[in-house]
């Protein structure tokens, strides 16, 4: 990305592409495959690094967005947005399936992962998210709407040159979660007091 310049889907590659996946205009159409995942060793001692990520390379700091479309049924069914540095320092947040219902969370991973994880209230098969990296800080947002965007994290994140950035998926359990992203955007961050939620 060249400072000041926005990309979507058109700039993007795939890290651990899927075998069903096809870019419809600015609709990407995904297909978990089986037994995909993002952890590193807390709790269960594995480390995963095989889950679905169509990303961008950022010049700097930044603002991500997109909308994800999904109807999670089994348990770890996941779907939302991802920044990685690299495969020891990166963190998702989106949807996951956990204990019988949809739940809003986030994994930060510096060597070893957390999971901060909640109940999500809303409609849960199509959400916004929004990450904003800048000056060694990670924010994290979600919308039901794509206009009021409530802060979920906040969080040192390490100061690099480039990120990776991008719409990820993955089903620990399975196959055949069908996800559909769109609204896509990578650019300048924002700026915006921590308190404005538009």
């Amino acid at each position: 990305m060249r400072r000041g310049v926005t990309m979507g889907f058109e700039d993007g590659s795939w890290l651990n592409e899927p075998a069903d996946w096809r870019l419809d205009g600015d609709i990407l159409h995904v297909v978990t495959d089986r037994g995909t995942d993002f952890w590193r060793e807390t709790h269960y001692g594995f480390i995963r690094d095989t889950g679905h990520v169509f990303e961008v390379r950022t010049a700097g700091d930044f603002t991500a967005q997109v909308r994800v479309r999904a109807q999670y049924r089994e348990l770890y069914d996941q779907a939302g947005l991802m920044v990685r540095v690299s495969p020891r320092e990166w963190v998702k947040a989106g949807i996951e399936w956990s204990d019988g219902i949809p739940m809003i969370g986030s994994v930060l991973t510096i060597d070893r992962s957390d999971w901060a994880t909640a109940p999500y209230g809303r409609d849960a098969g199509d959400v916004w998210l929004r990450a904003t990296v800048a000056a060694g800080v990670l924010r994290l947002q979600v919308s039901s709407d794509g206009r009021n965007w409530l802060l979920m994290r906040l969080c040192p994140f390490p100061a690099v040159s480039s990120y990776s950035v991008g719409p990820m998926c993955c089903t620990p359990e399975r196959a055949g979660l069908s996800v559909a992203f769109s609204e896509f955007t990578v650019g300048v961050p924002t700026g915006k007091d921590l308190h404005d939620l538009s």
